[in-house]
């Protein structure tokens, strides 16, 4: 079966507790709140018009702030969400709280985003389970969606990735890291990061933070935005 464009996507993801201060401020910053769906009035920094802020974090906005874990996917034949939730209510159940690296602000493929300071071992096991665990409610991708993967430009071990989990970036070609622009030019993107690196300093802390929870975030079709649909706290 192939997934038409009308079917809802699920996703895993991580994302930091919406009452704190990384949610609300990088929420703003998006100007889109994923677990209330509320449009928010972007910051006035860095000399930026609302208009161009808007554009240049359009698309990180469509995906609410997060961390991907699984990437999104349409639900394989005879699965339900609510089946999908239970899986993944009982996995975090038996996952025990860890500590991961300070978060701070890099560059990925052009665009920015907060990665982790050094590799975590514990955060590369849990997004392999995420992978790994819930892959039966999958439906293999569209021929389209796989092209338009490969037209990116994959290496042969990505594509190997993509041909067996429907998608390149897992296990070891998987990097932590919650997106906050689209693709910026070089000077440009020195501008943001300097904005960004002031407007966020209150919410990043110099140690190391707990990573207690895993979201299914959800959309309704290809042109919505992902909202959260449950957040699953781990209790080992």
């Amino acid at each position: 079966m192939q997934p038409l464009s009308s079917e809802p996507r699920y996703a895993i993801y991580f994302a930091p507790p919406f009452e704190g201060a990384l949610w609300q401020l990088a929420s703003r910053w998006l100007g889109r709140d994923a677990a209330t769906g509320q449009r928010l009035q972007q910051p006035r920094i860095g000399g930026f018009s609302p208009t161009h802020l808007a554009e240049i974090t359009a698309d990180a906005a469509r995906y609410g702030f997060h961390a991907t874990l699984k990437a999104p996917f349409v639900l394989a034949p005879g699965c339900t969400p609510d089946d999908l939730a239970a899986r993944i209510e009982a996995f975090a159940t038996a996952r025990a709280a860890f500590r991961a690296p300070p978060l701070v602000l890099g560059v990925l493929g052009g665009f920015i985003a907060l990665v982790l300071e050094r590799p975590s071992p514990a955060f590369q096991a849990l997004a392999d389970a995420s992978v790994a665990q819930f892959d039966d409610f999958r439906c293999p991708p569209a021929a389209a969606e796989i092209e338009r993967r490969r037209a990116a430009g994959l290496t042969p071990r990505q594509d190997q990735l993509l041909t067996r989990w429907g998608y390149p970036y897992v296990f070891e070609a998987w990097q932590f890291h919650m997106t906050l622009t689209g693709p910026l030019d070089t000077g440009e993107r020195a501008r943001v990061q300097a904005a960004l690196d002031e407007y966020l300093k209150p919410a990043l802390t110099d140690g190391d933070w707990a990573v207690d929870a895993i979201c299914l975030f959800r959309q309704e079709n290809r042109g919505a935005p992902f909202r959260l649909w449950a957040r699953f706290p781990f209790q080992a």
